[in-house]
């Protein structure tokens, strides 16, 4: 399983495993990560699970599809270039020491 490291506002890290093919959302969300809020359970339909990705962690994290597109106009902070929703990112091998940094605010 991946280790993926989560950074909230704060700048307090937590470092969890993923299993494979489980999404970033919900390993965040079993895992009682604090900013990750996932309202719409993975649907891609309420950017509550707004992500900023350290792409120079894994450079190989799939692009943002159409949909992710749309829902990243609503997302509550600031969008950026690597700005994902985690319940978009499956999780692969590729995607080991990932750093992930949570948004202030998901609502």
């Amino acid at each position: 399983m991946p280790l993926v490291t989560f950074i909230n506002s704060m700048n307090t890290s937590n470092t969890i495993d993923v299993p494979v093919g489980e999404t970033l959302m919900r390993a965040a969300v079993n895992s009682n990560i604090d900013g990750i809020l996932g309202e719409c359970g993975g649907a891609c339909c309420c950017a509550t699970c707004h992500v900023y990705l350290d792409s120079t962690s894994a450079p190989d994290v799939p692009r943002v599809g159409e949909m992710e597109q749309q829902m990243l106009d609503h997302v509550a902070e600031p969008r950026r270039d690597d700005s994902r929703l985690a319940c978009q990112l499956v999780v692969d091998s590729s995607m080991e020491g990932l750093r992930v940094t949570i948004p202030q605010t998901q609502l």
